[in-house]
């Protein structure tokens, strides 16, 4: 088994994007994942294939019981690894979560935790579903020569959810898709502030502000593909983790990795590199709890991808050049970045809205009908994040909180 935790300390300037792991055409997608595991594995990926009909029919337990305890030994490199990653952690959340949050285990069985355990410490990700495995991990084009567009993608390995679980996911592949040219800007913008280069850096930010607000416009199309009762009652509950989940407030016994509980958070949005690597460029400042709930989401994050943010963390920021400057144009430029990126996070709280608080107003008035039944199959919608995202953050004042300190990195004249 090949892993890629440890790398190399790349150069400081300028930021070669492949040393971070880090694509041209896909930024931080995986490019083109692997669809299909070795042979050795088909017990891993026929369970896999047939997760959403394994619980919604509330077997997928006792066919984990029944599967081989395979070593990743014979896995060989990132994309295998990946996608072994990206197969155990759809298990494990299936195996958890299978008859909702009354119903949750509290150990995860030998067979899987092991190999699990030993996959994540070969890519330096946690042995849980992260934003990594869920939308980076999990596409693949239909028509292999086709682009990259919703009609033309899929995902590898799914939940229950149907429809909407799929646009979840693809559209949030979209918006990573539309930050990629902000992602180039960003060590443009680098280079051209070591060098005092104001022409050079004034291209870039215009071009990092474009992907910005390109993001949001993909963003836009959840509504087009999502719907807010199936995500809220159906989809959520399997994002959710077991640290600051009162579900599972003791965490999760890994059997035969340790005799404690371990305590992991949900995949969250906050898992994506993007906007972490544009709030160290422009200098954005974030309130102490919700800096640490950032930092803390870092480790969520592929280690090359969160050592490129700690790259440009110790950087010198173009805010620098901007305010030493006194060029007007270049005080525009920079504040459209700061401007497009704080106008992102309103939108993201305008789907959250949709998506969580307004699904659970509904979700709580459905709860006291006399046909509420047990377990996400049958759509009984989880109470115990209501207020919180998957992740464990108090949702609303976490992003309203980041949003605002967003405004604040404004340059005045």
């Amino acid at each position: 088994m090949e892993g890629s935790a440890d790398m190399e300390e790349p150069p400081l300037l300028p930021l070669a994007l492949s040393r971070f792991h880090i694509s041209e055409e896909f930024g931080f997608l995986l490019p083109d994942p692997l669809t299909e595991l070795p042979a050795p594995y088909s017990p891993w990926m026929d369970i896999a294939r047939e997760l959403p009909q394994l619980i919604t029919s509330h077997q997928l337990r006792s066919r984990v019981h029944q599967m081989p305890q395979l070593s990743p030994q014979q896995l060989r490199g990132r994309e295998e690894l990946h996608l072994a990653h990206l197969v155990l952690s759809f298990i494990t959340m299936g195996y958890v979560w299978q008859e909702g949050e009354e119903g949750t285990v509290q150990v995860l069985p030998r067979n899987l935790a092991v190999p699990f355990w030993e996959v994540s410490q070969a890519l330096g990700l946690p042995p849980i579903l992260s934003h990594a495995d869920f939308v980076l991990a999990n596409w693949r084009r239909k028509d292999p020569n086709g682009p990259l567009e919703i009609e033309n993608l899929d995902t590898i390995i799914t939940l229950p959810g149907g429809e909407s679980l799929r646009g979840f996911i693809l559209v949030t592949l979209l918006v990573e898709k539309a930050a990629v040219p902000g992602i180039k800007a960003t060590t443009q913008a680098l280079g051209a502030t070591l060098q005092g280069d104001e022409e050079s850096l004034h291209r870039a930010l215009e071009e990092l502000a474009g992907a910005i607000e390109a993001m949001r416009e993909a963003l836009r199309r959840m509504h087009d593909y999502v719907d807010p009762e199936i995500f809220y009652s159906v989809i959520r509950i399997f994002l959710s983790g077991w640290k600051d989940n009162p579900a599972m407030a003791h965490g999760l016994i890994y059997e035969g990795v340790s005799p404690e509980p371990l305590a992991f958070s949900g995949g969250s949005a906050a898992q994506s590199t993007v906007l972490h690597a544009f709030d160290e460029l422009l200098g954005i400042c974030h309130r102490q709890d919700c800096a640490a709930f950032l930092r803390r989401m870092r480790e969520y994050m592929p280690p090359p991808h969160r050592a490129f943010v700690e790259q440009i963390r110790s950087a010198v920021s173009p805010r620098h050049l901007v305010l030493s400057s006194g060029d007007s144009r270049l005080r525009a430029a920079f504040n459209r970045c700061v401007s497009a990126l704080a106008e992102f996070r309103s939108y993201h709280i305008t789907i959250v809205t949709k998506y969580i608080a307004v699904a659970a107003a509904k979700a709580k008035a459905r709860r006291a009908e006399p046909s509420a039944r047990a377990g996400p199959a049958a759509g009984k919608p989880p109470s115990a994040l209501e207020d919180k995202g998957t992740g464990g953050s108090h949702i609303f004042s976490f992003l309203k909180s980041i949003r605002d300190t967003t405004r604040e990195g404004m340059i005045s004249a």
